[in-house]
């Protein structure tokens, strides 16, 4: 399998899914200035969106958008429980979670990333951002990840995003309990090697 990818973007969650279950990915860099792969080559043939992530399986199949990758990613090793089984209530949840994370905190971080936004737009979705991690925020004062005691795939994603706070300017200190669990989920030896392998280790 292929895992085309860009430093740091939410392409790094999947990632460090794959590291998490042990599934070998060859890791193809995707210029998304250019459109072009390390290699040279036209990654809008990959993906006519032309973002990232995108996951081209051994079929020749490839898969687009985040959460579900993750959920694939999930699915091909049950037994590291980084997703609960398809079907039950508990997997509904954690869609949910990704849905969340997806179109509430992702697409809001995007208008905070694009140089053609106003600042007075920007204010409306710092302050849009600020309301969603306060929900987070609750969460994770009762548990230590999304879905409670186990890290899922959820937990991969959340991580990503809330990474990008320092490069918005945005301000994570309000939530002590949201920088205690970027700590938590940067310590895992999986995230540690996702984060090595794109560059991101200073």
């Amino acid at each position: 399998m292929k895992l085309y990818y860009s430093p740091g973007a939410c392409s790094l969650s999947p990632h460090i899914v794959a590291i998490e279950i042990g599934m070998p990915v060859e890791l193809v860099r995707v210029d998304l200035g250019t459109g072009r792969t390390e290699s040279g080559e036209d990654y809008s043939k990959i993906n006519p969106d032309g973002y990232v992530p995108a996951l081209a399986l051994a079929d020749g199949d490839v898969l687009t958008e985040g959460p579900v990758i993750v959920q694939y990613l999930a699915d091909q090793a049950e037994d590291k429980e980084l997703a609960p089984a398809y079907g039950s209530r508990a997997r509904y949840r954690l869609m949910q979670w990704l849905n969340f994370i997806s179109t509430e905190l992702h697409k809001t971080y995007s208008s905070l990333f694009d140089s053609r936004v106003p600042p007075d737009c920007k204010a409306l979705f710092i302050e849009r951002l600020a309301q969603r991690f306060t929900h987070v925020a609750a969460v994770l004062e009762t548990q230590p990840y999304l879905m409670g005691e186990q890290f899922t795939i959820a937990d991969a994603y959340l991580f990503t995003v809330t990474s990008w706070a320092p490069h918005v300017g945005f301000d994570l200190s309000p939530w002590p309990v949201l920088t205690a669990y970027q700590s938590r989920v940067a310590a895992r030896p999986a995230v540690q090697q996702a984060l090595a392998e794109e560059g991101l280790l200073k």
